[in-house]
């Protein structure tokens, strides 16, 4: 299934339908009085969450989503009936926005969870209703209110609980594959991945959800690369693994230009708990990483491994690191509130 991680799409809701105007017609009752119904609602847009998708292809075809209108009133005290709601089937981790690009309408961060984007329109009311003391044969009606249209987009996060960060071709893709089955396209060229992908990682027992994002690099947050656009998606991740390519020109620069990116970036990205794994191990001189691994300490860097996706060396450790991050992470968000206490 081809990956689409943003769509717009025009939403309308449905009309409410007229109210009607009528009287009762029976032998023998001259003054039968009035009998319009009122019309019926009409049908709502409604977005979904729902597990199993992790794709907006859906969207790129059908663009258009019209609900259906409320029916008119009819004699004999009859409302119409209402409008069928059109529902929106969307992955878990959709944010909806306006028609701007900024304004979030709707962020859709569990499953089940569901949102009215526009509401149908109310239907009018029949002439039986304007009945009054003053007024016995009222011939009037209302028309249903009009539903509401909008063109809105949606843009999909991923929902992982590690994000696998680095700059193009840092081992990213190599590092998924090894850990998860996941099958990311590998190549020994830049910008081989281009769409995010998921995979689970197993360590100990224990399974979380890692995302490899395409590879960001320097002025990603001013629309450079593809970085830009994908980093939305590891907003939240609980921790972010960090890739420096060991045998590259200057790991260190590699690593200050990736911190400078989340920076400017925003949305508490440089914030995140923060791991580095120094790729490649297996392509560099001995001891040459840990010189490295030290110069990134000397820069600001906390927590620094040594790893090679191809031998699997040091690639355990830096899982158990992730998966206690994870779980503390877990924990802290479910941690039930301390009750105030009481004083009389």
């Amino acid at each position: 299934m081809k990956f689409l991680d943003q769509a717009k799409i025009y939403t309308r809701s449905g009309h409410g339908g007229p109210g009607s105007v009528s009287f009762r017609r029976e032998a023998h009752v001259p003054f039968g009085g009035p009998d319009g119904g009122n019309g019926g609602r009409g049908g709502d847009v409604i977005a979904h969450a729902v597990n199993g998708l992790n794709t907006l292809i859906d969207y790129r075809y059908q663009q258009h989503f019209r609900a259906s209108s409320g029916r008119p009133g009819a004699g004999r005290d009859r409302s119409g009936a209402s409008g069928e709601d059109i529902i929106l089937r969307l992955p878990v981790g959709t944010q909806i926005l306006s028609d701007d690009k900024h304004t979030v309408l709707a962020d859709l961060t569990f499953e089940g969870q569901e949102i009215i984007l526009a509401k149908g329109g109310t239907g009018g009311k029949g002439n039986a209703f304007f009945k009054s003391s003053t007024n016995r044969a009222p011939r009037k009606s209302q028309p249903g209110e009009p539903g509401q249209e909008m063109w809105v987009w949606l843009r999909l996060k991923l929902i992982a609980d590690a994000g696998l960060l680095g700059l193009p071709n840092a081992g990213k893709s190599t590092f998924l594959s090894a850990v998860s089955a996941a099958q990311p396209k590998i190549a020994d060229y830049p910008f081989t991945t281009l769409h995010p992908n998921l995979g689970v990682v197993g360590v100990d027992g224990k399974e979380f959800v890692m995302a490899d994002i395409p590879g960001v690099i320097e002025g990603a947050h001013q629309g450079a690369g593809l970085g830009h656009r994908f980093l939305g998606h590891v907003e939240r991740c609980c921790v972010l693994l960090h890739l420096v390519d060991a045998t590259g020109e200057d790991p260190v620069e590699a690593w200050k230009i990736l911190r400078r990116e989340l920076l400017e970036y925003g949305g508490g990205l440089n914030e995140k708990p923060e791991i580095i794994g120094l790729t490649k191990l297996d392509a560099t001189p001995k001891d040459y990483a840990e010189d490295v691994a030290t110069a990134l300490r000397a820069a600001g860097a906390e927590a620094v491994f040594s790893l090679s996706s191809v031998t699997g060396a040091g690639v355990t450790q830096v899982l158990r690191r992730l998966i206690g991050i994870i779980e503390d992470a877990f924990a802290e968000e479910n941690r039930p509130e301390e009750e105030e206490l009481w004083s009389p």
